[in-house]
Parts: C-alpha cells; structure tokens; sequence
C-alpha cells in the first residue's frame, strides 16, 4: 500500500509542471498561453520604460490591474533598491536618495 502511495507522489513530483495542472485551471490569455502575472508585467513594464518603449509599457500595463501593476512596480523598486545597497555596501536609504538626486540627508 505505501509503494502505491509513494510512486504516485514520485510521478507527481517528477512531473512537469505544466502536465501536473488540471485542464482548464488557470488563467490563460488569448492566444491560449498563461497570462502574465504582476511580477512579470511589473518586470516588463519597467524594463520597457526604461527602453522608451512605449508600445510595450501600455501592453504589460494591460497584463494586470492597475492596482497589480503598482504593486508589483512596488515590489521591484524594493528589490532592486536593496540589491543595490548590498552591492555598493550603503543603506537602501541612501541609495534610494542617490538614485533620485536627492543629498544624503
């Protein structure tokens, strides 16, 4: 009984993941592929901005909410600040001010 029990958990896990969702489950977009989630569309839209691409800001912005996509533009600023001042050995604050052009105060 254990083996039975044990060799399902082993397909399951050895399973990818894509196979191991039920049919149906999840969100899909339009062209049938998963939709993006706010961290993807975060990344997405940043990076875009930063490139002055236009055109692909305003479609990751369209991937979630407006209140998704803020957080997670949030999320990444926060990420991306404490990554920074561990690379340059400073407070995320003074990175932070720094990154604005804002005086170290």
């Amino acid at each position: 009984m254990f083996d039975r029990v044990r060799e399902g958990w082993a397909r399951r896990l050895h399973a990818p993941r894509e196979q191991a969702r039920p049919a149906g489950g999840g969100r899909t977009g339009a062209a049938g592929r998963r939709a993006p989630n706010l961290f993807e569309a975060a990344a997405a839209y940043v990076s875009a901005r930063v490139e002055g691409d236009q055109e692909g800001a305003d479609e990751a912005a369209g991937w979630v909410t407006p209140e998704a996509l803020s957080f997670g533009t949030s999320e990444l600023a926060c990420r991306a600040i404490l990554a920074l001042a561990r690379e340059r050995d400073e407070s995320p604050r003074a990175v932070a001010r720094a990154l604005l052009g804002l005086p170290n105060g």
